[in-house]
């Protein structure tokens, strides 16, 4: 009995050391994808602005209200999604779109919490990555306290236009448009749209990849897509 305790002891043990292991892993695993997934799409967005007499996608009409398909960080899947081998109506088979950290949203402008994937819904065209396409919002013009004349974002632009490629953002996981993360994910405070430093991932003008933390004024009552982060956070929306 005794040997038996102690061999359960030692199981014990070893499970508790494994685990964390097998959790970061896991974790490393989906990022991973994410990578892939928009390295992909940024080729795509690339190969759409070829055709497009250099121009990154751009539509009428698109919003920056509740979340859907014509909303300025979604309305990009429909005009280039050809590009990734996709034809036809979005679906939840389009999985180059599907972050597969993606397990929870909270809904905007209600902040509800929902314990479901992003990628599910038909309101984000079936997509966990959103465009930076801040600067095409329609319905509003910003705040005079940004002292901008637009919001931050690379809709319409043309890339050979961009001055900072490496910098500024193309794509990027949603949550990082609030920001929250799916990869370290914590509740909001009552009443955010989002918290400091959450980490997401993002793709750049250039092409390259980023897990990065994600900029949040909390004296702003706005998404941090509103305005750009500090120069030590690595990266910029503008496209200026």
């Amino acid at each position: 009995m005794i040997e038996l305790l102690v061999v359960i002891a030692i199981i014990g043990i070893l499970a508790a050391l494994l685990l964390p292991a097998l959790s970061r892993a896991k974790a490393s695993a989906k990022r991973a994808t994410c990578i892939n997934n928009l390295r992909q799409i940024s080729l795509g967005l690339h190969q759409y602005a070829a055709d497009n007499g250099d121009a990154l996608p751009a539509a009428a009409n698109v919003t920056g209200d509740s979340i859907e398909t014509n909303h300025a960080v979604i309305f990009y899947k429909r005009l280039m999604k050809t590009y990734v081998g996709l034809h036809g109506a979005s679906s939840p088979r389009d999985t180059l779109f599907a972050c597969p950290a993606d397990t929870f949203y909270y809904d905007f402008p209600s902040l509800t919490y929902h314990a479901q994937s992003l990628y599910d819904q038909s309101d984000s065209d079936y997509s966990s990555y959103g465009f930076s396409g801040g600067n095409g919002f329609t319905n509003y013009a910003p705040p005079a306290f940004l002292n901008e004349t637009s919001f931050p974002g690379v809709f319409g632009r043309k890339v050979s236009g961009i001055k900072d490629t490496a910098r500024t953002l193309l794509m990027t996981e949603i949550p990082a448009f609030f920001p929250w993360s799916w990869h370290e994910p914590q509740r909001l405070p009552a009443g955010k749209y989002g918290v400091n430093d959450a980490k997401n991932m993002v793709s750049f003008v250039d092409g390259h990849v980023s897990y990065v933390k994600i900029y949040w004024d909390a004296n702003y009552s706005l998404t941090c897509c509103c305005y750009d982060a500090p120069s030590g956070y690595g990266y910029k929306r503008s496209a200026d």
